[in-house]
């Protein structure tokens, strides 16, 4: 981080072209073609992955493509399939929202995974790709992660991801006929270089058994990197 910003210009907007990892790919939505893929994907899921989100679940696959074709491809959020290339078909979606290009700062939300990404290393490569494109290729200052404050599970997921926790919006919202008290986390550009290394040492594959099993958590090398 620098004090000095005399010289800052504004960032470019987040582009169209796939982001590749070893395990998943990042794929920008432009069109529908994923659109059946992801109905499939979240036809397993339980009400506890809609729960905190303002819309689902869907009755049926024309009323998911009326919401996507909504959602997905309004203007001003740039929603992402993720595919896994064990299977080349989109398991889910994020979101690059909120994206202000004259400060530098973009929040990743709208996190919808169906139960085959769920605690897998694509979920977190997943991850790692998008504040990759952020921080290092457009250059952005700060990247941000807010929740309910009530979902513990989303406030644990963005800590384990090296977001810090900056304080609580109170009744910053009405979602779903409840209030919402929304938990602010961040990550920013003084903090991507150490996050960098330990997510880069996470994902070689020499950190997983034969069945995927993690070795060393990635909180392990967040405290290594940050040594």
């Amino acid at each position: 981080m620098t004090s000095d910003l005399s010289h800052w210009t504004p960032r470019a907007w987040p582009g169209d072209a796939p982001i590749e990892g070893r395990t998943v790919t990042v794929e920008p939505i432009r069109d529908d073609r994923r659109f059946g893929e992801l109905f499939e994907a979240y036809r397993g899921s339980a009400e506890a992955m809609w729960r905190w989100l303002p819309y689902g679940p869907f009755a049926d696959e024309a009323a998911f493509r009326r919401f996507a074709e909504a959602t997905y491809l309004a203007g001003g959020i740039l929603f992402h399939a993720v595919v896994p290339k064990a299977t080349d078909r989109a398991a889910g979606v994020a979101a690059l929202m909120r994206i202000d290009q004259s400060n530098g700062v973009i929040e990743i939300g709208h996190i919808a995974l169906g139960p085959a990404l769920q605690r897998t290393v694509a979920t977190t490569e997943m991850q790692y790709l998008l504040m990759r494109r952020v921080f290092d290729e457009l250059g952005y200052r700060r990247y941000e992660w807010k929740c309910n404050d009530r979902n513990e599970p989303s406030k644990r997921a963005a800590e384990r991801l090296g977001f810090r926790f900056e304080g609580t919006f109170r009744q910053h919202m009405i979602v779903k006929g409840e209030n919402r008290d929304t938990a602010w986390f961040a990550i920013t550009d003084g903090d991507w270089p150490a996050l960098r290394t330990a997510f880069e040492a996470w994902l070689v594959p020499e950190n997983f058994h034969a069945e995927g099993r993690q070795k060393r958590p990635l909180e392990a090398f967040r405290r290594g990197a940050a040594a």
